[in-house]
């Protein structure tokens, strides 16, 4: 049960995640992200590409800790399918179960903050076309980079999100790791 709404929460994640995406632009270069070999265990491959996103978002890189997101959760997603028995079968200690709330609650928050901000964000940009067509361009800018501006922060939080959800599934395949 825990597994099932962790993951179908962090599919939510990823879908809006997906959604900011589209609406900041496909103009954005994307660059590559450079991984480390991969360890002979996925769940540790997993946890160390989280990691890293983790450390990319924290530097401002978006496109890279948006890659290392999308390859952890595949790797999670892997792990979900070729563990289904071992999962079934285990229990969660108290401890990884207040954990586990705890990040949904944070992960919830942040993507609550994220959709809020993407409303806003699309108000701005309408208004910024609505001031360049009353002939009011520099207004017109301003707005147009505060739109921005927000965006790259709907990315952000959606980003946070995401990690927070796959913090859960670390939690919850911590019995993989040797």
């Amino acid at each position: 049960m825990i597994t099932y709404l962790s993951r179908r929460n962090n599919g939510i994640c990823l879908l809006a995640l997906a959604l900011a995406l589209a609406l900041v632009g496909a103009g954005w270069a994307q660059t590559s992200t450079p991984t480390a070999p991969a360890p002979a265990n996925p769940y540790r491959q997993a946890v160390a590409l989280l990691d890293q996103a983790e450390q990319q978002l924290t530097a401002g890189n978006l496109s890279s800790a948006l890659s290392l997101v999308k390859q952890t959760n595949a790797i999670f997603t892997s792990l979900q399918k070729e563990s289904a028995a071992k999962l079934a079968e285990r229990e969660l200690s108290a401890q990884e179960s207040q954990q586990l709330a705890i990040n949904q609650k944070l992960a919830t928050e942040a993507q609550t903050k994220a959709d809020d901000l993407l409303l806003t964000a699309a108000a701005k940009k309408k208004q910024a076309e609505e001031l360049r067509a009353k002939g009011q361009a520099e207004a017109g800018d301003a707005a147009e980079r505060e739109s921005r501006e927000q965006y790259l922060q709907v990315q952000n939080l959606s980003i946070k999100s995401a990690i927070y959800a796959l913090r859960n599934q670390q939690i919850i395949f911590r019995f993989l790791a040797p």
